[in-house]
């Protein structure tokens, strides 16, 4: 009977050890961020001096006073953000490495890309949205028309001479364009450049007459006098350019799949974790200042919980997965 009794005495604080340490990683998750600890880094798939990277940069801030510790942003730009997501899946899942991915990302990529390096639900931790941001159909000033129905025309009467550029093959832009280029029957020629801005710089040159560009990106180049904005791919006007009308408003429906940005952490991570980061950005998204420092971009400052951002991920995976089909693009 001693030995016994001696057994389940020791069953018992190893039981009792085991409940300790299950309990102990739930308990420095409702801690989190410690004070003083190491700094939350948000990775960011693009260069520094972006519309990303600078609305990544004043919810980094705003996120730092909320949460009462240092928060930074990693910039790895490369491979249509492939690196960025590649390195926060690899992170440990202890909320100090996060993602502010666009949702080409996990929408896109998958569908366009042969190799893709994660995946996009079994990998990452939804968080929260941060912003909506619908593409824009941005046009050369040097082509005379005023309208999509117009453009439409301008090209059939100039069939094989009319070129949109893109961000480069299977980016959205590129997947909006030959969406633009199949529902209307035109032939218009592809130019993939390595980037928007490079892109950008060739509509504003007149080396290109047409682009499916970022809002943020559109009203600074609709800015030099050489582009001007036609249409918004989204199902409503956006607050920035409110006088811009939607493809839907002109007679081309179908041309409004979503285009957001959001936050994501490594797959795994604490729930208490996720729900304070998810309070505090949602605190962060709702001030003026940043609300405002989106709206000037182009794009609208939100939050969701982290159940809705996964159900947006998942929605908006499908409905890309869908364009992409219907395009006939192939994989790069």
């Amino acid at each position: 009977m001693k030995r016994l009794h001696g057994t389940r005495r020791a069953f018992g604080l190893a039981a009792g050890a085991a409940a300790f340490w299950g309990l102990a990683p739930l308990a420095r998750a409702q801690d989190f961020p410690a004070r003083g600890g190491k700094p939350i880094r948000i990775v960011v798939g693009f260069t520094a001096g972006g519309g990303t990277d600078a609305q990544a940069r004043i919810v980094a801030q705003k996120l730092g006073e909320v949460l009462g510790t240092s928060v930074i942003v990693d910039n790895r730009p490369g491979a249509s953000t492939m690196l960025a997501a590649s390195e926060v899946a690899r992170a440990p899942a202890d909320g100090y490495t996060l993602m502010y991915a666009p949702s080409s990302t996990m929408a896109q990529n998958p569908h366009t890309f042969a190799q893709v390096p994660y995946d996009p639900f079994k990998d990452f931790t939804a968080i929260s949205m941060g912003g909506r941001g619908p593409l824009v159909l941005s046009l050369s000033t040097s082509v005379p028309v005023s309208n999509v129905k117009e453009l439409v025309a301008y090209v059939k009467a100039n069939p094989g001479k009319v070129s949109y550029a893109s961000f480069g093959a299977g980016t959205s832009s590129h997947i909006y364009g030959e969406a633009f280029v199949k529902k209307t029957g035109i032939d218009a020629v592809h130019i993939p450049y390595k980037g928007g801005s490079d892109a950008a710089k060739d509509l504003i040159g007149g080396r290109v007459q047409y682009m499916f560009d970022s809002a943020s990106s559109a009203i600074i180049t609709a800015g030099t006098g050489k582009v001007k904005i036609l249409a918004v791919a989204a199902n409503a006007r956006i607050s920035a350019l409110p006088e811009v009308p939607t493809f839907a408003e002109q007679g081309y429906a179908g041309l409004d799949l979503p285009s957001w940005l959001g936050f994501y952490g490594p797959a795994r991570m604490p729930q208490p974790v996720v729900d304070r980061l998810n309070t505090a950005l949602a605190q962060v998204l709702a001030m003026p200042q940043v609300r405002d420092f989106y709206r000037n971009g182009g794009y609208e400052a939100g939050s969701t919980t982290p159940q809705e951002f996964a159900s947006i991920t998942r929605t908006t995976y499908e409905q890309w997965g869908a364009m992409v089909q219907q395009v006939g693009l192939a994989k790069q």
